[in-house]
C-alpha cells in the first residue's frame, strides 16, 4: 500500500505519521471504519504524541511503549505480577499520562542472562486477559520476514543500489509493484497447483525463466504461450498460465 525511503539517521518515529496518512489514502478510510482499525506498533513508534495523534484520529491501537526509563519505573508500580510465558511476567498499571482515551497498560517483565528487563504496552482494546494482549501484540505483521526478506532474494533488492536518493526511492516503487503483481499471480495461477508452495525467489527463478513463446492474433491479443516442452516445469506451468490469463 506504501513505501518510502528516508535518510539512514530518520528514526522511525517520524515514519508513522506519512506512514498512517498513506493507508487512509489507499484505503479511504473512514471514521467508522478507523474505529474498527488496530494499528499494533513496535517501540520505536511508541511515544506519547505519536499515540495522542493515532486516538485522536479514531483508531485502536496496542503499542509497545518508547521509554524504557518509564518502563522500570512503571515496574516498580505493579501491585502483581502474572506468568506469561516462561522467564516472563505480566503486570498492569494506571496510565501514566494522558492519552485522550480510556487506555490499558501493561508491563512486561522478563528475565535475560539472570537480569530483570522491563517494557511497556498501551491499548485500547477489550481482551479476556493481560495475556490475550501480549499474544496480540506478538502476532503483529512480520512485513520483515514476509516482504523485506522475500523481495531482497526474490527481486534483488538488496543487490541493487542507485547512487541518486530519488533513484532509489523510484527502484524501491518498482519493486513493491513487482511485489505485488506477483503475489497476485500466486493467488490467481499457483493456488491448489504444485507450486502453491512457491515464495517470490522460486517463482522468479525456476518458472518466470522457462523458455517460451508468446502468440498474438491480427488484434494483438494472446493467443497462447508455447513453452519449452523438456523444461522440468512447462506442463504444469502452462495449466496455471492458461488458469491466469483466462481469468480463471
Amino acid at each position: 500500500m506504501w513505501s518510502d525511503v528516508f535518510p539512514g539517521n530518520h528514526h522511525t518515529l517520524y515514519c508513522l505519521t506519512p506512514a498512517v496518512e498513506a493507508t487512509e489514502t489507499a484505503l479511504e478510510l473512514s471514521l467508522e471504519q478507523r474505529k474498527r482499525t488496530v494499528w499494533r506498533l513496535d517501540g520505536g513508534s511508541g511515544a506519547d504524541d505519536e499515540l495522542r495523534w493515532l486516538l485522536a484520529k479514531g483508531y485502536q491501537i496496542l503499542a509497545k511503549g518508547y521509554s524504557n526509563r518509564r518502563a522500570e519505573a512503571l515496574a516498580a508500580q505493579v501491585g502483581r505480577w502474572d506468568g506469561y510465558q516462561e522467564n516472563a511476567w505480566l503486570g498492569e498499571v494506571k496510565p501514566p499520562v494522558d492519552y485522550g482515551r480510556p487506555v490499558r497498560v501493561f508491563v512486561k517483565r522478563r528475565l535475560k542472562d539472570g537480569q530483570c528487563l522491563h517494557s511497556y504496552y498501551v491499548s485500547t482494546l477489550v481482551l479476556p486477559s493481560k495475556g490475550a494482549f501480549l499474544q496480540l501484540y506478538d502476532a503483529r505483521g512480520g512485513a520483515e520476514v514476509e516482504q523485506f526478506r522475500n523481495d531482497k532474494s526474490g527481486l534483488s533488492m538488496e543487490a541493487r543500489r542507485k547512487h541518486s536518493f530519488l533513484g532509489q526511492k523510484g527502484y524501491i516503487l518498482l519493486t513493491d509493484l513487482a511485489h505485488n503483481l506477483l503475489a497476485d499471480f500466486h493467488h490467481r495461477a499457483l493456488l491448489g497447483s504444485r507450486f502453491e508452495q512457491y515464495g517470490l525467489k522460486r517463482i522468479v527463478r525456476d518458472l518466470l525463466a522457462v523458455p517460451g513463446r508468446l502468440v498474438f492474433d491480427d488484434a494483438y491479443q494472446l493467443v497462447r504461450v508455447e513453452l519449452l516442452s523438456q523444461n522440468l516445469f512447462a506442463e504444469d506451468l502452462a495449466i496455471c498460465l492458461l488458469k491466469y490469463c483466462s481469468g480463471a
